[in-house]
């Protein structure tokens, strides 16, 4: 147990930085429920697909090839669905959400779990910068295109990150999200998270009553995510990380799956979660005009995809 964990240990929720995700969902039956996960394949999505399974809920397992959905499915005991979902790409992602539609699919929750952090260098993908566009971009159509596959009661979950507040000072270069203006891996993939609290803040405005959006920062977890970071980098986390702030996968997937499944959630709305309880966001992440405006922002993209 790392020292960040003995002293903070618990929060208000009765759970706290070193609770699990089977802990968070121990007596939950979710017999009869469907959840869409994406980046099932690994990491958290994966965990998050186990523990969703082993508590009796069917899980579409979305990852980029079908054949990757299909292995991470078969890893796991309880009824999965593989589901191709490459996030960057348009066709894919649309493919997706008619295979969800024609399999008539009522989904009680979609949990935005997959992404891509600090590209060393600027990759301009369909005019935007490749980490807005796979974090943020590609949830936002397949969300939007299941919004009517909700379940009365659906939820739906960002995973962002504590790297939301590590963005551009002015927050949002909504006018220059090909990163023209300068290209920085930190900022820029803060940007992308800061995106996806604001799209489940602005979300949370639009949907049905009792249906909820929420997000989240799942901590500092050693996942395939980091693959880009410099070598230097991912040595002095792996160094200090264990005395300090990382945290195993099961802890990682702990606070998502706290704010997908648990009862204790059901009316909590348009908030951000850390360590598996309900935690300020940066000042930008709490504009309610910004998320408004990369909405409308976010649907001038889409519409111009080909």
């Amino acid at each position: 147990m790392s020292i960040y964990s003995r002293l903070k240990p618990f929060g208000p929720s009765g759970f706290g930085y070193a609770s699990t995700a089977e802990e968070v969902t121990e007596g939950l039956d979710l017999s009869g429920k469907t959840y869409l996960v994406t980046g099932c394949n690994s990491g958290l999505g994966l965990e998050s697909m186990r523990v969703l399974c082993l508590r009796g809920a069917t899980v579409i397992g979305a990852a980029r090839t079908l054949a990757k959905a299909q292995t991470a499915g078969d890893s796991v005991s309880g009824q999965t669905v593989p589901l191709a979902c490459e996030l960057s790409e348009p066709a894919s992602v649309r493919a997706a959400v008619q295979t969800v539609i024609d399999g008539e699919h009522k989904l009680d929750g979609i949990l935005c779990n997959a992404g891509i952090m600090m590209l060393p260098s600027r990759v301009v993908h369909y005019g935007v910068e490749m980490q807005f566009f796979t974090n943020h971009i590609g949830h936002f159509m397949l969300v939007t295109g299941l919004l009517d596959q909700l379940t009365d009661t659906g939820r739906v979950v960002a995973v962002s990150s504590y790297g939301h507040t590590l963005t551009y000072r002015d927050g949002m270069r909504l006018d220059d999200l090909d990163a023209a203006g300068g290209y920085g891996a930190t900022t820029a993939y803060g940007q992308s998270k800061l995106a996806n609290v604001l799209f489940a803040n602005h979300l949370a405005t639009l949907l049905k009553p009792g249906q909820t959006a929420n997000s989240l920062h799942p901590g500092t977890i050693a996942t395939n995510l980091a693959r880009h970071l410099p070598a230097a980098v991912i040595a002095i986390f792996g160094a200090v990380g264990n005395v300090l702030a990382n945290k195993t996968i099961p802890q990682g997937a702990a606070t998502s799956l706290y704010v997908l499944t648990h009862p204790t959630n059901a009316s909590v709305s348009g908030k951000y979660f850390a360590d598996v309880n309900e935690h300020p966001t940066s000042a930008y992440g709490a504009d309610a005009d910004l998320a408004r405006r990369l909405w409308v922002k976010s649907e001038e993209i889409v519409a111009g995809l080909p």
